[in-house]
């Protein structure tokens, strides 16, 4: 059942990729950013805030927004301290070589760094080898990046 399990999510990720040509090096949507929360209540709460709209910053391309305007200036004067990594992308996708899109919940932060996943169930395949997932999305990420 878990052959299969990882089987249809490797699957999953060759669509996303093949159906998500030119992505912008930020994933958002309608909502913003990383799908409107707040990336610095991550690091500083531990968990996913809902950003709000009155509190926006533009930054690479993209509309972040935040939960309280401290955390809209913590970002606005070092936007790479808080921002997810890989663009947020799913992490563990990125280490496969592909973007995909996130879930608010299904994520980690490690030594400081935000990363998200697409989902809790490939959140529960990127933390059974965070340190060899972070190793090829690493080298993944400058050639994906603009892709």
């Amino acid at each position: 059942m878990a052959t299969i399990h990882r089987l249809l999510t490797f699957l999953f990720f060759i669509l996303i990729n093949a159906c998500h040509t030119g992505q912008p090096e930020i994933y958002q949507d309608a909502s913003g950013a990383i799908r409107g929360y707040d990336p610095v209540a991550y690091i500083q709460e531990g968990r996913p805030v809902k950003g709000k709209t009155d509190l926006t910053f533009k930054w690479n391309g993209a509309d972040w927004h935040f939960s309280t305007k401290e955390n809209l200036e913590l970002f606005e004067k070092n936007p790479e301290a808080f921002a997810p990594q890989y663009g947020g992308y799913c992490a563990y996708g990125t280490a496969e070589g592909h973007k995909a899109p996130t879930e608010p919940e299904a994520f980690t932060v490690l030594d400081g760094k935000l990363f998200l996943n697409y989902n809790k169930e490939v959140l529960a395949i990127w933390n059974k080898d965070r340190p060899g997932f972070i190793r090829k999305a690493d080298s993944n990420w400058q050639q994906l990046r603009t892709k």
